[in-house]
Formats: C-alpha cells, sequence, structure tokens
C-alpha cells in the first residue's frame, strides 16, 4: 500500500513527463544497448550485455516506482489555500530570531521539494515544525545545527 502524496500542477505534471520519457526514449535506448552487446557474441562472457540488462531491471524499477507514484498522486487546488496557517502550498516567509534572517519557502510534498527555488518538504524539520503554525508564531525547530526559533511573518498562497 502506498502513500498517497499531493502535488501541485507543476509537480504533477514533471512526474507524468518523466514517467512517459522513461517509458519510450529509456525503453527504446536499453533494447539498443541489448542488442549491441547480444551483436558482439558470446553472451556468457559479455560484460556490456550484463551492464545493459542490468541497467534495462534500474529502468524497470524506476519505471514501477513512478507508475505508483502517479498513480497514488492528488492534485492540490491552489485556489483553496488557508493562509490564516501554514500548511501544504503555503509560501511561507519566516525570520530566524538568532540572526534576524529571513527567507521565504513554499512547503510542498517530499518529491516536489527543491530548496534552490524555495520549496521545502512538509517531511522536513522546518516543515514539520512550521505545519499549523500562525503569522506572529515562534516555532523552535530542531535542525541538525541545533534548536532554532523562526518567527512566521507572512503566510501566503
Amino acid at each position: 500500500m502506498s502513500k498517497i502524496s499531493y502535488y501541485t500542477k507543476d509537480g504533477l505534471e514533471k512526474l507524468r513527463t518523466e514517467l512517459s520519457q522513461l517509458k519510450t526514449k529509456g525503453r527504446a535506448d536499453i533494447a539498443r544497448q541489448i542488442a549491441d552487446a547480444r551483436d558482439k557474441g558470446d553472451l556468457s562472457e559479455n560484460a556490456e550485455y550484463d551492464a545493459a540488462k542490468d541497467a534495462q531491471g534500474h529502468l524497470e524499477a524506476k519505471i514501477a516506482q513512478l507508475e505508483d507514484l502517479v498513480s497514488n498522486a492528488r492534485l492540490l487546488d491552489e485556489t483553496n489555500i488557508d493562509t490564516s496557517k501554514v500548511s501544504i502550498l503555503s509560501k511561507v516567509t519566516i525570520k530566524n530570531k538568532k540572526n534576524g534572517a529571513s527567507v521565504t519557502y513554499t512547503l510542498v510534498s517530499e518529491e516536489e521539494a527543491d530548496l534552490k527555488s524555495g520549496k521545502i518538504s512538509t517531511m522536513s524539520p522546518i516543515g514539520k515544525g512550521l505545519l499549523g503554525k500562525k503569522k506572529g508564531d515562534v516555532a523552535k525547530i530542531k535542525t541538525p545545527a541545533g534548536e532554532m526559533e523562526f518567527e512566521i511573518t507572512n503566510i501566503g498562497a
């Protein structure tokens, strides 16, 4: 039984695109590698053939994993986000109480998390610590660097 994951429209589209690409181009590339290796002679001593078959196994496992994710994915309606408290898809600005630095994150599912684009997982220590908090609340969050305090300065959609 797989867990249900929640995605933005863009996140779910990326997932479906990756799955489609692996099923078409990925499988075709692996089949070509296997055929090329098979043409090189005795399969019992053919390292290229073994490597291509291993790659095929990894590809099929990745396809199965993505199919499972897509089948259990739920699309989040970004227009119905409650901005009175922090929840998934909230765009939250937090201020570090120790150094005064502010940063804005969007809370997303684990699979969509991308720190470079300001998206953190609701399963991360900071994401978990912010969930359910309101503007003005102070969240004490245990991070790998120790306990930190963040004040929620803004919540948006």
